[in-house]
């Protein structure tokens, strides 16, 4: 097990700016007003031989304005118990403070290693100006700026002095499910749910979550990383830099992860901007779950399950091969389904078929429908294959590939799904010159 250190402080000091330093990555979302972080943020980072985690945390904060108050000092606390060795961040800009001291007295009690990183130290004056911060009643103080990198090195040869030697991370190669969907969709909710503790801010207003965080779930024999992630919304609606760079972030997401799970509102139509996310994430052939959430909300007797996916389909024509499962994060009615679910999506998306028995399987059924004829040319199909891919892509050799159509193309599709289970997954088929 790795060796954890927190990164804790009051607002706006520069904790992500560090932990961006540390994990040497842009990861966090860096912003000049306060209070941009809210969930715990993992990454990794290595020094002097010795692998570390680090967690990003929200700023604390006493008796302020800040809705999100009471949770994210929460997860400030959690970070704190985890953590070995903490990193208390100050501001030497704006001077020590009441809630830097509020915060040391926390420290103190927890009985942890602390070290005192004072930012934004990158001149003389500012040097001058540290020397209060050693009120707080540390031993371990560095200078730093975590901007231009000054002083971190120092910084970091301290930190790794309380690692064994044999401080190792072990990188795990598990599947990457990303929960995507519109704001106040319940994706936190979700997660939250599925590991009975509260790992991320929930609240009823959209907007909570900012950053795509990471979870590690291994339990009940299912072993993957989940990502929660910011809503995603039309251009129009974003109102500031912000969202602009946490919606930016779950599309990078989508295109990181292995399997989507589109959350949506059950009490809100499958709009336009739901199908703009499953599209996102057909067209760079990610595995797809949909999970309807907030199904106890809906009355049951004008809207059956049955009825609620036909309209669904519809509008996901052509790509219908998708499972669909009703969930409740409040009251976790088939949340655990879902996970099994995007587990078979998942194995459907690694699916090898041979090359041997895939003809044997597709060349009978294109013998019995070939090709439709072309300004009097007709196409002949010798050989397919699967190509060495990370999801399914298909080959067809043939000896006028310019001449075969969109409709017979889909043809084909829908054959190769109805032979193998690829339901969740998009299909890449190509038909090249033999």
């Amino acid at each position: 097990m790795s060796c954890i250190v927190a990164i804790v402080g009051r607002p706006n000091v520069g904790k992500s700016t560090l932990f961006n330093r540390l994990i040497q990555k842009r990861e966090a979302i860096v912003d000049s007003q306060s209070g941009v972080t809210r969930d715990r943020h993992y990454g990794f980072s290595f020094w002097n031989g010795k692998d570390f985690t680090v967690i990003d945390t929200g700023g604390y904060m006493l008796g302020g304005d800040d809705n999100y108050e009471k949770e994210i000092n929460g997860q400030v606390m959690i970070a704190i118990e985890e953590s070995d060795v903490i990193i208390f961040a100050v501001d030497v800009e704006s001077g020590l403070n009441s809630t830097d001291s509020d915060i040391a007295r926390l420290l103190h009690k927890s009985n942890k290693d602390v070290i005192v990183a004072i930012n934004k130290v990158d001149n003389h004056k500012r040097q001058l100006d540290s020397n209060e911060f050693h009120s707080l009643g540390f031993k371990k103080i560095f200078n730093i700026s975590a901007i231009n990198g000054s002083g971190s090195g120092e910084l970091l040869d301290e930190l790794v002095s309380f690692f064994p030697d044999d401080n190792k991370i072990e990188v795990e190669d598990i599947p990457g499910f990303a929960v995507v969907g519109r704001p106040n969709a319940g994706k936190s909710s979700f997660i939250n749910a599925l590991l009975g503790i509260d790992r991320y801010v929930v609240k009823d207003e959209p907007g909570t979550t900012r950053d795509s965080i990471d979870t590690h779930f291994n339990r009940f024999g299912f072993d993957f990383k989940l990502i929660d992630t910011a809503g995603i919304r039309r251009k129009a609606k974003i109102s500031d830099d912000v969202e602009f760079y946490s919606v930016v972030r779950s599309i990078r997401t989508i295109e990181n992860s292995d399997v989507c799970l589109i959350i949506f509102d059950a009490t809100r139509s499958f709009d336009s901007q739901v199908k703009n996310i499953f599209w996102l994430a057909a067209r760079n052939n990610k595995g797809i779950v949909i999970l309807v959430n907030k199904w106890d909300l809906v009355d049951k007797k004008t809207n059956t399950i049955k009825l609620f996916e036909e309209q669904i389909r519809k509008e996901l024509e052509p790509f219908v091969d998708v499972p669909i499962v009703f969930i409740s994060t409040l009251t976790k009615q088939r949340i655990f389904k879902a996970v099994e679910t995007a587990m078979e999506v998942y194995k459907n998306r690694k699916k090898s078929i041979i090359t041997r028995k895939f003809n044997e399987a597709m060349l009978p059924i294109i013998e019995r429908n070939p090709p439709p004829a072309y300004k009097g040319k007709y196409v002949k199909i010798k050989f397919c294959t699967q190509l060495p891919s990370s999801y399914p892509q298909f080959a067809f050799f043939c000896n006028l590939p310019q001449y075969i159509k969109d409709p017979y193309k889909r043809y084909l599709e829908n054959q190769i799904r109805e032979i193998y289970d690829f339901n969740g997954v998009p299909i890449n088929i190509f038909f090249r010159k033999k």
